[in-house]
């Protein structure tokens, strides 16, 4: 019982803070900054970060300061990486307890994968909370971005992993269930 209340929280808190992140930041996305906040993840270079905060800064119709915005987005996102983190670990984990071999060893790097992506974002926060608090440099620019691609690329082998294999995973379990009746 407490298993599920834990894994109906995780889930839970994972989609929740998914819509709060992409309320939040919305208006982030600009014409000079189609892509919001991943904008500033990927700007490898103080003058790619000066080109974001720019844009950020500007007046809008709305008369919304974005940095702030941008700020605590970032700020918000400590708590979305808690999550999706352990979403990911737990998926990949639960779907390799299934099966053996290599998808169980794959599945079960891919987990830990995903408890690195969640300290890199972490890392890469702090490399966002010093640009958009005007302690910018071509170091922390490219610093955040290699965090930020890492952190992409391992969550998204952990989420690819888990859309592929965990269908087998609940259909193994659905056969499980039919043969005992439990």
């Amino acid at each position: 019982m407490m298993k599920t209340i834990n894994w109906l929280f995780i889930i839970a808190g994972t989609f929740i803070m998914m819509y709060v992140m992409m309320a939040t930041g919305k208006t982030l996305k600009t014409p000079a900054t189609p892509l919001g906040i991943l904008d500033l993840e990927f700007a490898y270079n103080s003058s790619k970060t000066a080109h974001v905060v720019k844009a950020w800064s500007a007046i809008n119709p709305a008369n919304i300061d974005n940095i702030k915005v941008a700020i605590r987005n970032t700020w918000l996102d400590f708590i979305f990486l808690f999550f999706y983190s352990l979403f990911l670990f737990y998926c990949c984990r639960n779907i390799a307890e299934s099966f053996t071999g290599f998808l169980k060893k794959t599945g079960n790097i891919f987990a830990i994968g995903a408890l690195y992506a969640g300290l890199l974002d972490i890392a890469e926060n702090a490399g966002m909370l010093l640009t958009l608090n005007d302690f910018s440099s071509n170091n922390i620019a490219l610093f955040t971005t290699l965090c930020a691609v890492i952190k992409w690329l391992l969550a998204l082998l952990a989420l690819i992993y888990t859309l592929l294999f965990g269908p087998l995973f609940l259909l193994k379990k659905l056969e499980k269930k039919n043969k005992t009746g439990k």
